[in-house]
């Protein structure tokens, strides 16, 4: 009775040795304190009282770095949070090298946020952050790969401006815009005036031309009810007393 007892010890001592691990989960095992192997998917053995077993998450994991108020590289100061995705490739190295990867890779993300927004302008900030989230990326990465985790994509969410900044870039947008439409205007002033010079010079080697535009003015005069008198010169007029002055002017010259 007592070596069945004894036997029955043993065995439920033994049952207890059975894990299971997750998909998604790895054991980390240690051996009277000294890493031994890496365990899982599915179902092992331990030995029960000697193995010690650490489960590590292998999923990408999300990590909302809250609103970090910063100077820019041009002293404006501003508020910036961000988002950063890591997981860890190897359980090991995340269970020994470091105390809490989840901490450590949040304060050192947190950190060089803060740095490189300290590194760039207000102006590269707003238009240049994919390149920041890049290089903010490339930064935790070198950092976190000796724990064992890989820091797969890091965004910037929002920028906050401060108010009287705000209206200066406001007052600065509105003259570019201001600046733009005057540029617009006068080219296409200038564009116009090269075709009216060019139809000038067309009506001018052609009366009869000159002629039916004369009698096109007088339809959109008329159009809108007008009650202006208008006299028209023939150019045959207008011609003879071009050429009579330039006749007059020649004999001045002479004498």
């Amino acid at each position: 009775m007592t070596l069945l007892l004894i036997i029955g010890i043993i065995l439920a001592t033994l049952m207890t040795g059975f894990r299971i691990a997750q998909e998604y989960q790895r054991g980390v095992i240690f051996r009277l304190g000294r890493f031994q192997s890496i365990k899982g998917p599915g179902l092992y053995w331990i030995i029960p009282l000697i193995d010690r077993q650490v489960k590590v998450d292998i999923r990408t994991k999300t990590v909302d770095l809250e609103q970090q108020e910063t100077i820019t590289k041009d002293s404006v100061t501003i508020k910036v949070n961000a988002v950063l995705w890591f997981k860890i490739t190897n359980p090991e190295d995340a269970i020994i090298k470091v105390a809490d990867y989840n901490k450590a890779v949040y304060q050192f993300s947190v950190t060089a946020l803060r740095n490189i927004i300290g590194q760039h302008s207000l102006d590269e900030v707003l238009r240049e952050r994919e390149q920041i989230n890049g290089t903010l990326q490339k930064i935790v990465d070198t950092t976190t790969e000796p724990w064992g985790i890989k820091i797969e994509m890091v965004e910037m969410k929002d920028v906050e401006i401060p108010e009287a900044m705000q209206r200066a870039m406001a007052r600065e947008a509105e003259a570019i815009r201001e600046k733009r439409a005057r540029i617009v205007k006068a080219e296409a002033e200038l564009e116009a005036s090269i075709k009216l010079t060019q139809g000038a010079k067309e009506m001018e080697g052609s009366p009869i031309a000159l002629e039916l535009r004369r009698m096109q003015m007088l339809s959109e005069i008329g159009i809108d009810n007008n009650t202006t008198t208008i006299v028209l010169v023939p150019s045959d007029f207008t011609n003879a007393a071009k050429s009579f002055t330039e006749l007059v002017n020649n004999k001045k010259l002479d004498a």
